[in-house]
Parts: structure tokens; sequence; C-alpha cells
């Protein structure tokens, strides 16, 4: 075999990368948030060290998300039909990218946290007096957005399959909004249960993949919270 020389190496390399962020849809989202955060630690004038670790924690998700597609394509060259094996080597992948990416979110909330000032404490008591139509507002909001979301990927229909999972979506927004409102710790964790139970069914009957039904949900909680913190 012809050994490539330092350039064709670099230039294999980059196209690898590239490949990655064109095919790979999450690739693009870790992507471009990266690209975000690192800005605004730039703007915000974290310090040296601040954003090494926001770094190490950046290219630790890319790196797990770029080893989840090369084990998936390897695995499809393997066997073009579906076996067990098979699922399960791509559910560990996928399950290294989202403890990679949890721990990059983790690690961002306490480097922001510090240097931003970011108090939860204050935006949850805000939260529990807001008006309950800010409930309604949430729940509108995020079934526009799982709606905009389908037309946009072309596919699914509102109420089946698709990127996001509008199932996640409500019931995790739903959940967002007994959280917030209640001081029943037992309670919120009731519906948390509940609400993994459909996430977890959407999957299970394969109308929805992981993907979607980890961004449903996400969608869900964000869109919520943020109704709830802006419009208090």
């Amino acid at each position: 075999m012809q050994r490539r020389s330092l350039a064709e190496s670099f230039n294999a390399a980059i196209e690898g990368f590239i490949y990655v962020i064109k095919t790979q849809r999450n690739m693009r989202l870790h992507f471009l948030l990266a690209a975000l955060v690192l800005i605004i630690a730039i703007y915000y004038h974290f310090t040296m060290v601040e954003i090494l670790l926001l770094c190490a924690a950046i290219s630790f998700v890319l790196i797990t998300e770029m080893i989840n597609t090369a084990v998936e394509h390897a695995v499809d060259l393997l066997t073009e039909t579906y076996h067990p094996v098979a699922r399960i080597i791509k559910d560990v992948c996928a399950g290294a990218v989202l403890i990679s990416a949890v721990n990059a979110v983790i690690a961002g909330y306490l480097i922001f946290q510090r240097v931003l000032n970011i108090q939860i404490e204050v935006g949850l008591g805000r939260v529990r007096q807001s008006p309950y139509h800010l409930t309604f507002i949430a729940l509108i909001s995020v079934i526009t957005l799982v709606v905009l979301g389908k037309i946009m990927f072309h596919r699914g229909t509102p109420l089946r399959g698709g990127m996001p999972s509008g199932h996640s979506a409500f019931v995790f927004s739903c959940w967002t909004i007994i959280a917030l409102l209640t001081q029943n710790g037992l309670i919120a964790v009731l519906s948390f249960i509940l609400c993994v139970l459909v996430a977890r069914s959407r999957t299970q009957n394969k109308t929805h993949s992981f993907w979607e039904v980890v961004i449903g949900a996400a969608l869900g909680i964000l869109v919520t919270t943020l109704v709830f913190q802006f419009l208090t």
C-alpha cells in the first residue's frame, strides 16, 4: 500500500471532517453550537483556562460524533440486514455521544454561570409567580416549532414521525410547566418518569429515531423555560 504524503494525510483528514458535517445533522448542530459558545466566550473575555476547558469539552463531543459515524458506516458495510448486535453497537456509540454532550453542557454551565452570574434559583422563583396564560403560550409555541421542524426537514406528519418528535416535545413541555409551577418534588419526578415512558414508546414502535425523540424533548423543555423566563 502506497504511503500518503503529509499534505495528502491532512487533506484526507479535512475531507473526513467535512463529510461528517455535510451528512450528519447532529454534527452540524454540535458544530454550530460550539462556534456560538466560543464566540460568546471570546466576547466576554473568558480566561485562557476557561476557553481551554470549553475547547476540550467541545472537541470531545465532535470526536465522539465522528467516531459514531465511522462505526455506523463500518457496521452497515459488514451487514446489509438487521442484526441485534449491529443495533447494540450503534446504540452504544450513540450513548457515548450523549455522555460527551451532557459533559459539555455541564462544563459550559459551570463556566458561564461563574462568568455571567447566571442564577437559576432566582429564575425559578420568578417562574413560580408567573400567570397561567404562559402555559398556553408555551404549549402553542412548542407545537408550532414542531410543525415547522417537520416542514423544514421534509419528514413525517404533524402527528406522526419526522424531526422532531411532537409527542416528546409536548409531554416534556408539560413536564417543564409542572416542574416550574409545583413545589412538590415527588410530582415533578413522577411526571418526568411518565414523559420518559412516552418518549421511549416512540422509539420502540419505530415511529421516531432516538435523536428525534431527544431533540423533541429538548425543544419542549427549552422553549417552555424561555417562555416562562422572559415573559414574566
